[in-house]
């Protein structure tokens, strides 16, 4: 199979064009409205007769046009793509709605007449996909009853189905902990964002920062003292996002009480966070921190200056909830280290050796995490989405899907292609 690949800014780089599909491949819309009452659409990619369905997902982004599908259309398969409800926007991005996504593809899937369920979280989408597994595999009494914010969940009522395989290409540890490992310590005051604490400042030359392109070189204590600074500004960004959800809902209910209009217009009133600075890991700018094959540079490029401190980055804009259910490397449950010991299905993970965003320690705990018996871990040169590491080297996105694929028709039924 030959793939065709666009360009396409930023980090968003996973798509190929609809010549790669097979000739007989049929393409399904369909709406679902989730026990929330919210709605998302899916893509369903079939040729005709599969009892096997792999699903592909990711809390912000669409990914109809994944390069995976073909290659699993190939395997005897069909696929699913979703869009969350939060699709192209982290403003209200809560992960406990968002597995209520899932949860509405789940069902229809089962319904649809699919004997077997993968899910296949990329990147984002196996924090996702691993949430979702450890929620559909508990009562729904002991599920999650209120968000990190707050908000009541409706997963008690749910029907939440679960899946039959977990697949995951490029994890990183979830949003929150991703974030974490690479927002900026050195942000002295959420209100003024280019006030720097120099002892933190990843850019200052006095800690070891050299000039693009070449490799910073930092040392042992300051890379501590950096690592113990990120988890401060979490906190910190935890308590404002707590104390922004508390003033809201105490002027709410003085309104109700009272109804006096300040209080009303106060708890209607819905602060939204601006988090700067979040392109910070110093894995990305000191290549001797945790070897491997990445280049110089992270996924939003190899200028520390435009992207840490430019408009486009993680967590921009974001409410209090959103934040905490999310971004937050301490208060998001969206976390595979929380959530991966509960995968019990046959299990695949596909490690990019070049990957600027997944490191080696983060393979090595996932892997370790996963409590399946039935659990691989394959390893290939490509960036975090499977394009060459260097110009002029062969990207390792056909090799990938052969691997999946080959993994598919040992443990699933599948069609005879």
């Amino acid at each position: 199979m030959t793939e065709k690949a666009a360009p396409t800014a930023g980090f968003r780089n996973a798509a190929w064009t609809s010549e790669a599909l097979p000739d007989d491949c049929k393409t399904i819309v369909k709406p679902l409205r989730t026990v929330d009452n919210a709605a998302t659409n899916g893509f369903l990619f079939a040729r005709g007769g599969e009892k096997t369905v792999v699903c592909i997902m990711h809390p912000r982004e669409f990914l109809a046009t994944h390069y995976l599908i073909p290659h699993i259309l190939a395997a005897g398969c069909a696929a699913w793509t979703q869009a969350s409800r939060s699709v192209g926007n982290d403003l209200r991005l809560e992960h406990e709605s968002v597995i209520l996504d899932v949860a509405a593809a789940m069902v229809f899937l089962r319904e649809a007449g699919f004997e077997k369920i993968v899910l296949l979280g990329n990147s984002g989408g196996a924090g996702l996909y691993c949430f979702y597994n450890q929620q559909s595999l508990l009562a729904p009494d002991k599920r999650l009853a209120r968000t990190p914010g707050g908000r009541p969940t409706a997963l008690a009522k749910a029907d939440m189905p679960a899946a039959d395989g977990i697949i995951l290409v490029s994890p990183h540890p979830g949003q929150g902990k991703l974030l974490q490992n690479c927002i900026d310590p050195a942000v002295a005051d959420e209100g003024d964002p280019l006030k720097s604490d120099p002892a933190l400042d990843f850019m200052n030359p006095a800690n070891g920062f050299n000039e693009p392109p070449q490799p910073s070189k930092y040392s042992v204590d300051f890379i501590a003292r950096f690592r113990e600074g990120q988890r401060a500004r979490v906190e910190r960004l935890d308590r404002i996002a707590k104390d922004l959800i508390a003033e809201r809902m105490a002027a709410r209910k003085r309104g109700a009480d009272s109804g006096n209009q300040q209080d009303r217009v106060r708890g209607s009133f819905q602060q939204i966070m601006e988090i700067w600075r979040t392109d910070a890991d110093l894995r990305c700018w000191d290549l001797s921190i945790e070897p491997s094959d990445r280049k110089y540079g992270s996924l939003w490029g190899n200028d520390p200056y435009a992207s840490n401190y430019g408009s486009v980055g993680f967590a921009r804009l974001c409410t209090p909830e959103s934040w905490l259910s999310t971004w937050s490397g301490i208060s998001s449950r969206a976390a595979l280290e929380l959530t991966a010991a509960a995968i019990e299905q046959p299990a695949l993970v596909i490690n990019y050796t070049g990957d600027a965003a997944v490191f080696p320690s983060d393979i090595e705990r996932t892997m370790a995490l996963i409590s399946a018996s039935d659990k691989e871990v394959a390893a290939f040169r490509g960036n975090h989405h499977g394009l060459a590491v260097t110009a002029g080297e062969k990207p390792v996105r056909d090799d990938v899907g052969k691997c999946i694929g080959g993994w598919l028709r040992e443990r699933y039924p599948t069609l005879s292609i």
